[in-house]
């Protein structure tokens, strides 16, 4: 995962310029490019097909990597790509990017990504009100739960490969992760 060191904060018109992929969190680029393992890639597979089997349902929408999300309208210097996305309300959607807060995130750690992904994007998706957030640790067959409580991520729970995770925000959306973590 490629960082750019710039002198001074970058916008999203200028990446939108770039070639490759690009987020941009609080204006510092990270390239996107560099091609996903095959284990990141059939855990996402197989969650975004659990996720949409469920959400189809619902009305809401799930997004897959890339796709781009302006967390905050008013926020030049913020764009991300997580793995999969979920939009209950599909208003956000334009023809570009999503611009707001989805209601679920799931980011699918690489040792290239991990500490963005527990650190800058935790706290980004905590400030921005994403409702729910999964960190899936496809090496150790873990999946990490949280919920906002009080506009903080305090609800915590880890479940496992043999587990079935459980939605804080979404009770009726139960994912059988030996499905997810198969071999």
């Amino acid at each position: 995962m490629a960082q750019s060191k710039p002198n001074r904060r970058m916008t999203i018109v200028e990446v939108n310029d770039w070639d490759g992929s690009w987020e941009l969190i609080n204006g510092t680029p990270y390239n996107m490019t560099p091609a996903p393992t095959p284990i990141h890639q059939r855990v996402v597979g197989e969650l975004f097909f659990a996720l949409r089997t469920h959400f189809g349902k619902t009305g809401c929408s799930v997004y897959v990597s890339p796709f781009d999300i302006q967390l905050d309208a008013t926020d030049d210097y913020t764009i991300v790509q997580p793995d999969i996305s979920v939009f209950c309300n599909t208003d956000l959607i334009g023809d570009k990017r999503a611009i707001g807060s989805p209601d679920l995130i799931v980011e699918v750690l690489s040792p290239s990504t991990a500490l963005k992904d527990r650190n800058n994007k935790f706290t980004l998706y905590e400030r921005v009100g994403v409702e729910e957030y999964w960190l899936v640790d496809p090496h150790n067959e873990t999946i990490e739960v949280y919920a906002l409580s009080e506009n903080r991520y305090r609800k915590r729970k880890v479940f496992g490969r043999n587990d079935s995770l459980l939605s804080f925000v979404f009770p009726e959306l139960l994912v059988e992760l030996s499905q997810v973590f198969v071999d």
